[in-house]
């Protein structure tokens, strides 16, 4: 299976940002799941991209200037270095404006084509005035608000499977009628603060596959009856049962069954898809790039011609 020549995919592990050794963050996974989409022959060197930098103003949408000042010239207070979890670095800006930047262009590409993704991204803990959980801006945020602004849209779904509940995003996005923002996580997991989403359905420690889809399966048949404009699916993987910061229990079958629901939900309605990476934190990290190798297999079993 190979994902069809419409499917174009952004990342920027160009991006290297530099953590001091033992850092619990796998920068390095995303370079993986780049080279293991290429070298299982899943997608065509061709059809992935260096992410764009997304422009200040379009970040300005949602941030602050003062904080995205704090980014560009590295006045960033240690307290807020800490709450983001990264140490600042001259990459950051550039790091974290091609990750939305590749989100930006993976909307774009999911309007044209139906579907798209972006190997970064899905940057939930992202406030206007401060980043959190290694999360600097919010690249669902900002999608949501260029296409409300640019394209007069309605109706954006933005479904949110981290094992973490968005906090950025429902402090953001729940307040705006032309967004509706559903997270499902896991419900004794960070963030320990916890905004109201839309709809936020938090699952209990150990959930396994049987119970996930269960109650997926229930959020989307409740979903199906709204006209969506757009999906904007945060994919994080996190809930995998190999995951060290995840706490549920799900397989790599039941994760594959769960973004195979999800695309084929949004294909089979006609409703375009952009997909961010997600979390994912599992030791040693080839679990983890495995999962995110699986969400681009169901893409490819979802979209490629039958």
């Amino acid at each position: 299976m190979i994902l069809p020549d419409f499917v174009k995919v952004f990342h920027s592990d160009h991006y290297d940002l530099p953590l001091p050794d033992g850092h619990r963050f796998p920068m390095n996974k995303y370079k993986l799941v780049r080279e293991a989409l290429i070298n299982f022959g899943l997608i065509k060197p061709d059809n992935i991209f260096k992410a764009p930098l997304a422009d200040k103003n379009d970040i300005l949408i949602v941030h602050t200037e003062d904080y995205y000042d704090s980014i560009e010239f590295g006045t960033l207070e240690p307290r807020d270095q800490k709450k983001i979890g990264f140490p600042w670095s001259d990459v950051m800006l550039n790091r974290s404006r091609a990750s939305v930047g590749g989100f930006l262009a993976a909307v774009e590409m999911a309007l044209k084509h139906g579907v798209s993704g972006n190997l970064s991204g899905g940057t939930h803990h992202s406030f206007p005035d401060r980043g959190e959980g290694f999360c600097v801006f919010n690249d669902f945020a900002i999608a949501s608000k260029k296409l409300i602004k640019q394209r007069n849209f309605k109706n954006i779904l933005v479904l949110d499977l981290d094992v973490h509940q968005g906090n950025g995003n429902a402090a953001i996005l729940t307040p705006l009628e032309e967004v509706y923002v559903v997270s499902m996580h896991g419900s004794a997991n960070y963030p320990y603060i916890k905004p109201a989403s839309d709809w936020d359905i938090p699952l209990e420690d150990n959930t396994n596959d049987k119970t996930y889809l269960e109650a997926l399966d229930l959020v989307l048949n409740k979903l199906s009856h709204r006209p969506w404009d757009i999906i904007l699916y945060q994919a994080g993987v996190d809930p995998l049962d190999k995951d060290k910061l995840g706490r549920l229990s799900l397989s790599h079958v039941g994760l594959y069954q769960r973004d195979f629901r999800v695309l084929n939900f949004a294909k089979q309605r006609n409703i375009p898809i952009a997909l961010g990476l997600g979390g994912g934190y599992s030791q040693p990290i080839e679990h983890t790039v495995e999962a995110h190798l699986n969400t681009y297999k169901a893409i490819a079993s979802t979209y490629s011609p039958k």
